[in-house]
């Protein structure tokens, strides 16, 4: 799938703490364009994961970045959807160099059981809708050592033995996020397909795995992703295990 070509609003920093607190402060004081404009960060000296994570990240030799996305028509409870074309962005742009790509549920990417690229998604609400939501991506492309305890690390130039250019993948990851979007806000039947294409790419799509909970250890199949992002799990007795983030582990 190649994307449409697309030129993003680019501002580029040296070094902040995060690029997702940069649009946060630039939207409070008004200084930020609106819909499409990225920030992206040669390191982020306070990079942030899901909550309670961090990120690590080597100076100058990763893609760190946030969008700032305004969704037209978003409902609150569908907000999930950005959660998907997000990492099936990265996904898209990361099959045209390896295969083993997947996403793990909610939107981390993996390359086989390894973690290349993460995400936090802030989603700003206005009423009962989506007014505005920052993507903050971390994509790892050339470091080759990982200090962190992060416990299965990897980075496109450790797959591929290549180096790359983060502005290249950038563009590339924005070509097919906007034509993601389109479908995604062309309407019902956009919708879905996005919705289709993301369960189609989850990790562990296939046959039963092991996960823990609050209750223990247990093995199920990946039934259903909810429209507000629970994940639904089938226990091989047939029982429905409902969760959100954080409150299931893949083991």
């Amino acid at each position: 799938m190649q994307p449409t070509p697309h030129t993003p609003r680019i501002i580029r920093l040296r070094e902040t703490e995060s690029t997702n607190r940069y649009l946060h402060e630039r939207l409070a004081d008004d200084e930020v364009p609106s819909d499409g404009t990225i920030v992206v960060s040669d390191f982020q000296s306070g990079g942030r994961g899901q909550p309670g994570n961090s990120w690590e990240s080597e100076a100058g030799q990763n893609l760190t970045f946030s969008l700032l996305y305004e969704p037209r028509a978003m409902p609150a409870n569908r907000s999930f959807r950005i959660s998907e074309i997000a990492a099936l962005s990265v996904k898209h742009t990361l099959d045209r160099y390896t295969a083993g790509i997947a996403v793990k549920w909610p939107n981390d990417v993996y390359w086989h059981d390894r973690k290349i690229c993460g995400m936090l998604i802030e989603n700003l609400l206005e009423g009962s809708a989506v007014g505005r939501s920052i993507i903050g991506i971390g994509l790892n492309l050339n470091q080759t050592v990982f200090h962190s305890d992060a416990p299965n690390p990897v980075s496109l130039t450790q797959i591929t033995g290549q180096r790359y250019d983060p502005l290249e993948i950038l563009g590339l990851w924005y070509g097919h996020f906007c034509d993601l979007r389109d479908r995604l806000e062309a309407g019902t039947d956009g919708e879905a397909d996005v919705h289709r294409a993301y369960v189609h790419a989850l990790y562990r799509r296939d046959g039963f795995h092991p996960y823990a909970d609050a209750d223990g250890t247990f093995e199920a199949v990946i039934e259903a992703i909810e429209p507000g992002g629970h994940l639904l799990l089938r226990r091989s007795d047939g029982r429905i295990s409902r969760y959100a983030f954080k409150e299931v582990r893949f083991l």
